[in-house]
């Protein structure tokens, strides 16, 4: 395991729980205290401040990268050269430049490697996923994906120098692969239009950001990322297609309410502002965020010799979109995204137009009397027409 902060504890907690037969052998951290700390807390067995030493530990099968985001392509060379399984945290590079010389590494290398992404992987984005690809709403045409909080927990997420960029490298990244998911991985994005403010922070980077993704289906990913939303963690994604809609909220409002005066003190959930008034506890942050399917997918995959459901490839992908959001966000334009495509080609969304005494439908529904209305075309003139049905042979 490199790195002992936040995502290194929710890894850990994934890992160990529920009796796992996966165990972290040894734990990096640059500082000796901290890896000695968290060596303790998760009853590791060894504990370094030595990247190499850790990767290269002959009982090291596979090397986990909670790292931040400059030291992911230090450590993934070496993982490389030691030919070791790796998984890395997201994103997985600073920009998409970055994330071709990671995925060029570990292809090169032939090692296996997986993209950390866990939002692809909570359970209801997993049920919601099988809905989708069963088709539960039809042809995707449209994908909302939300998450905005208070600001990150550590000093150096607010480091552009070190990250890449602000919000959308910390949050953004984890929407558009979410809207990828649902549209289908082989669909491919083509262009991009991006706004990004400061409003809040003194920083040198976006705390705010709105962009759309146009894929070559014709549908539209919109993602949402803020690092000044106030009242903790706010995850919502929504999916709407030819047949049907879906929304999924997952966080704060999960279905556990509670009141206290705050005489706990207790810990509530990420990001969570405050520990009195109303709250919305999580039953098992570790399951909910998708860190237990995510490793699950990984480590089987690994065993069964497959690829994962998220890999070196999507986290390459998702670096190229950020980078089109950034020149976006400076060109006030769509900006095209530029990327060694591997996905094929993806048909233009369109339907076959059902006909009703010669017109073309536009839309049919069901009155409150019970009778059906049609709106329909006619196509040599152009001009629409109402028609209410009183009996299924019959109109006026």
């Amino acid at each position: 395991m490199l790195g002992t902060g936040l995502i290194g504890g929710f890894y850990a907690a994934a890992l160990h729980g529920q009796r796992s037969r996966d165990r972290i052998r040894v734990v990096y951290s640059r500082t000796g205290e901290r890896a000695e700390a968290f060596a303790a807390d998760w009853n590791i067995p060894e504990s370094t401040t030595s990247l190499e030493a850790a990767i290269r530990h002959p009982e090291t099968d596979v090397v986990v990268v909670g790292l931040p985001n400059h030291l992911h392509e230090e450590a993934i060379a070496l993982c490389a050269d030691a030919g070791k399984a790796v998984l890395c945290t997201k994103p997985l590079g600073r920009n998409g430049e970055e994330a071709k010389r990671m995925l060029d590494l570990v292809e090169k290398a032939g090692i296996f490697a997986g993209y950390l992404e866990d939002l692809c992987y909570t359970p209801k984005t997993l049920k919601a996923l099988s809905s989708v690809a069963a088709g539960a709403v039809g042809d995707v045409t449209w994908v909302r994906s939300r998450e905005s909080h208070p600001g990150p927990h550590s000093a150096w997420f607010w480091d552009g120098r070190l990250t890449g960029g602000g919000a959308i490298i910390d949050l953004g990244c984890h929407c558009i692969e979410i809207i990828r998911s649902f549209m289908g991985k082989g669909n491919r994005p083509v262009e991009v239009m991006c706004w990004t403010d400061t409003f809040v922070h003194p920083i040198e980077d976006e705390d705010n950001a709105i962009a759309l993704i146009r894929f070559e289906s014709g549908a539209v990913g919109q993602f949402e990322v803020s690092w000044t939303f106030r009242g903790g963690l706010d995850l919502r994604d929504e999916v709407s297609g030819t047949e049907g809609t879906l929304r999924l909220d997952h966080f704060p409002r999960v279905g556990f309410e509670m009141f206290t005066t705050g005489r706990s003190g207790g810990y509530v959930a990420e990001k969570a502002e405050t520990d009195s008034g109303w709250l919305f506890p999580v039953g098992d942050e570790v399951v909910e965020l998708g860190y237990v399917d995510m490793f699950t997918d990984m480590l089987s995959a690994l065993e069964e010799g497959r690829a994962p459901r998220e890999t070196f490839y999507d986290g390459y992908v998702v670096n190229s979109i950020m980078d089109a959001c950034y020149r976006s966000a400076r060109s006030k334009r769509w900006e095209p995204i530029e990327i060694d495509w591997r996905g094929g080609t993806t048909p233009r969304i369109s339907r076959e137009a059902e006909k009703h005494d010669g017109l073309t439908v536009v839309k049919s529904e069901v009155l409150p009397d019970g009778q059906r209305r049609m709106i329909l075309k006619d196509e040599d003139t152009g001009d629409f027409v109402d028609r209410v049905m009183t009996s299924p042979t019959s109109a006026r």
